[in-house]
């Protein structure tokens, strides 16, 4: 599952990093661009909600460690 979670972490950091080529600060807010910044928000968003799993995943390893 490790694993898994960091190749997730690679291809939301690799669409972010695709989009933001595509992004024109001049009009930030209208057609490619928009998507572009859509798509930015949402890679973030999913290495955010990746990374919370990974500590999760490790806090309950821990408590069991302790139960035991």
């Amino acid at each position: 599952m490790k694993i898994f979670i960091y190749i997730l972490i690679a291809l939301a950091a690799g669409l972010i990093i695709f989009n933001a080529t595509k992004l024109d600060f001049d009009h930030l807010f209208e057609g490619d661009s928009m998507v572009a910044v859509i798509s930015v928000l949402a890679g973030a968003c999913a290495i955010l909600l990746l990374v919370i799993l990974q500590v999760s995943q490790v806090i309950q390893k821990k408590s069991k460690r302790r139960r035991s």
